[in-house]
């Protein structure tokens, strides 16, 4: 699930995606114009890994895409189902996870994850480039169902079976702040787990043998059902991908707590 800048350098043929990303900004394209990896196209996670938001309406920020509008967005960025496809992101992978998720449950079977990302590549020493690549159209088919995930209901239920990870900052889960979304607050049985754990200085996922220490001590023990849910279902996507480099599968919660405050009847808990 993970690729080494090297590894990447030595692979012949793979779509490469570029999916930085913040949430404040800047926009990912403005550093993708400024320098990206030879052949990488620009995935836009707002428009091409994401449906548009409808509030106050379920989906959450950043709703699921429709299968024919992924597989159109897919196709447009030169995704084939017959080669590997490497996504990566300015170093933490929080948004390439998103991508990798996306894909992974629209069915493609070989997606990896540049680990460490852009900073990585480029503390390396490998070229950077300025110029868009001319890719011609891929032949991605987008087929539901490869992930697991969680609607609100199955989310709200969770933690009486398994353990539901939420992935904000502890200030956010405690409902101190809420800087994005109108109510503050988290789903009630919900355990903390900070995506930022998950990581270390550079940005490089911490070894599976350490990500499943870190899990255990949170409740995923094994045989235990695992979820995860944040905001809007980005940073989540990225504690999928650690609880899955720890050997543990794990649902998203797409929807996540932009989704889930849309109704005024499901409970919100602080502190």
């Amino acid at each position: 699930m993970l690729i080494t800048p090297a590894g990447l350098a030595a692979l012949p043929g793979a779509s490469v995606l570029d999916v930085r990303w913040r949430l404040a900004g800047p926009p990912g394209l403005s550093s993708y114009r400024e320098g990206h990896i030879p052949t990488a196209v620009f995935c836009d996670l707002d428009t091409d890994l994401a449906a548009p938001p409808t509030p106050p309406g379920p989906g959450g920020r950043h709703p699921l895409p429709g299968p024919a509008d992924f597989q159109a967005a897919m196709r447009r960025l030169g995704v084939s189902g017959s080669r590997p496809v490497i996504v990566y992101d300015d170093a933490d992978s929080t948004a390439a996870a998103r991508a990798w998720w996306t894909l992974r449950y629209f069915g493609h079977p070989d997606v990896r994850v540049l680990d460490g990302g852009f900073r990585a590549w480029t503390a390396s020493g490998l070229p950077v480039e300025t110029t868009t690549p001319d890719v011609p159209p891929g032949d991605f088919t987008a087929s539901p169902g490869g992930m697991p995930l969680l609607a609100a209901e199955q989310a709200g239920a969770f933690p009486a079976s398994g353990v539901l990870l939420d992935a904000r900052a502890p200030e956010r889960y405690r409902g101190e702040t809420e800087p994005i979304d109108p109510v503050a607050g988290h789903i009630p049985g919900a355990v903390n787990a900070p995506t930022a754990a998950n990581v270390d200085e550079a940005g490089r996922f911490l070894p599976p043998d350490r990500l499943k220490v870190r899990f255990e001590g949170l409740g995923v023990t094994p045989g235990t059902p695992a979820g995860a849910y944040c905001g809007s279902g980005v940073t989540a996507a990225h504690e999928v991908l650690a609880l899955h480099l720890a050997g543990i599968p794990a649902a998203l919660y797409v929807g996540s707590w932009s989704d889930w405050i849309t109704s005024p009847e499901r409970p919100v808990a602080t502190g």
